[in-house]
């Protein structure tokens, strides 16, 4: 028998809600279930593993991203500010009511030595996505020769700045925006 729609989200949102705040391991699955208010019978018919629940939450997470980061990049005027939309769209993901203290993706990984597969497969994902789409946009301001380089010290630098968050909540894009400006404005010369 197939979950519920309704179900399925209200899952979601205390699976996310509660991993990405409390953290994974602190948080237990009879955790979820009292928020989400179902039973452990419905949960693991649509996932056969806590694991299973926490790829699924950030698969989720991860379409939810790419969208506010399409939106962002979208609404920028010039081929440099689309690479600058990412900072855009890390400001307005943070103003959402289910936003965590710092970046899932990251939580996720650093609290798994060795993530299962179902883990690792999501992580790979969110990092690919992170590293192509910054070096698809920096083609357009730096060329397709530096375009993988400039790419990857972009990554680093929102890496960096979604790992500050954790250090201090109140902490902004403004020094990570800068820093990828100067990373663009020394490729482009």
């Amino acid at each position: 028998m197939a979950m519920r729609a309704g179900t399925e989200r209200k899952l979601l949102d205390a699976a996310e809600e509660l991993f990405f705040a409390r953290g994974i391991a602190a948080t237990s699955v009879d955790a979820v279930l009292e928020r989400a208010g179902v039973s452990s019978a419905t949960l693991y018919r649509g996932w056969p593993s806590k694991e299973a629940l926490v790829a699924a939450t950030l698969t989720r997470r991860q379409q939810d991203w790419e969208d506010t980061w399409t939106r962002a990049a979208e609404a920028a005027a010039t081929p440099r500010d689309r690479v600058l939309a990412v900072f855009d769209a890390l400001d307005a993901f943070r103003t959402r009511s289910d936003a965590s203290r710092w970046c899932a993706f990251l939580g996720t990984a650093s609290e798994y030595a060795d993530a299962p597969a179902e883990i690792r497969a999501v992580l790979d994902v969110e990092s690919d996505v992170l590293r192509s789409r910054l070096t698809s946009l920096a083609e357009d301001v730096v060329g397709a020769a530096d375009a993988p380089t400039v790419g990857e010290q972009l990554a680093l630098v929102v890496s960096g700045s979604l790992a500050m968050r954790l250090r201090d909540p109140g902490y902004d894009t403004t020094v990570a925006r800068a820093v990828a400006g100067t990373v663009l404005d020394a490729a482009s010369r």
